[in-house]
């Protein structure tokens, strides 16, 4: 146990924190497509790999833009309790209610969402399927992390109930751990959302109502479990780093019910959703016969920057989230 725990001090590495971690964020957009209907799937399903890879980019964009941040979360219990309805739904009230400063420091997803929707039905309309394909990728990034308690909670990693490391946690360690073999992500098809702010407000509702469960099961859990079977060492990346335990892991997946695969397949249905919404909204234009087929080189000097920002640059804005 001395040998563990000078190696834990010395070798201990951190790992990046994303929303709902790469993997999850990947799977969520993958899965989505196959919810399409027909004459989408002939745009999105030879392109799904780039779906699925492109949907972290807003995670690697908080490298280089501050700004970025405050896209993925809102920190919705500092404007009271459930249901929050001190806090308007509409941003124009939101902000003379409260100013947009405040609105920012807690987070704007809900109304980023509705943003991205806006911009991926002027795509269709546009028929340009670079756009498409770029705001898809995207827009499910948000889409998703609006499904994930922890944000929806001034709490957001356990800062405040000494639970640092919940967050990935989470949204991370558990999907990666169990969602191979583990998780239903086969659903059914993609329902038309006729009202886009409503039913993104009512996911958010959903994470900020589960947000105190996850903190306090873990923290139950936490208490049945020594340090030594709570953590474990694995080799990632050729480095050894200090991990949630399987046997924890599954442990707390058993107390909070499957929360993390009930949320990632609301959050499947929910970009499968908001994608065919906005084909609808766009006229259910021909995507076999589209413009601007090829990204542009500003396209691909963007994708190499976030890469490189990403890999290269301290995180700008608010961790883990």
């Amino acid at each position: 146990m001395r040998r563990i725990a000078f190696i834990g001090l010395f070798l201990l590495l951190s790992i990046k924190s994303f929303c709902w971690g790469f993997y999850a964020h990947q799977r969520i957009n993958y899965f989505a497509v196959f919810l399409l209907p027909p004459e989408m799937m002939v745009l999105y399903k030879p392109n799904i790999q780039f779906l699925s890879d492109h949907s972290v980019d807003p995670d690697k964009r908080r490298y280089a833009i501050a700004a970025e941040a405050p896209r993925h979360y809102i920190d919705i219990d500092n404007y009271g309790a459930y249901p929050y309805t001190a806090l308007p739904r509409k941003w124009e009230d939101a902000i003379q209610k409260f100013s947009e400063d405040t609105i920012q420091a807690n987070g704007i997803v809900p109304w980023w969402i509705a943003i991205m929707q806006q911009r991926l039905t002027n795509a269709f309309k546009e028929k340009n399927q670079a756009k498409i394909l770029k705001l898809s990728a995207e827009i499910g990034h948000y889409i998703a992390d609006a499904h994930v308690p922890l944000h929806a909670s001034s709490n957001h990693d356990g800062q405040n109930t000494n639970q640092r490391g919940i967050h990935g946690f989470w949204e991370s360690r558990i999907p990666e751990l169990l969602a191979e073999n583990e998780f239903d992500f086969m659903i059914g098809k993609a329902a038309y959302v006729a009202d886009i702010p409503k039913y993104t407000w009512s996911r958010v509702l959903e994470s900020g109502a589960a947000a105190d469960t996850v903190l306090r099961d873990e923290a139950a859990l936490t208490n049945l479990f020594p340090t030594d079977r709570k953590y474990a060492f694995e080799e990632r990346s050729g480095k050894l780093v200090r991990q949630y335990s399987t046997e924890f892991t599954t442990a707390y997946n058993k107390v909070i019910n499957n929360m993390v695969e009930r949320r990632m397949r609301q959050a499947i249905a929910s970009v499968a959703g908001y994608w065919y919404t906005a084909w609808i909204n766009a006229g259910q234009p021909d995507l076999k016969n589209l413009n601007n087929t090829a990204f542009t080189e500003e396209d691909l000097k963007e994708f190499e920057k976030l890469n490189a920002d990403w890999k290269n640059t301290a995180l700008k804005g608010r961790v883990h989230e």
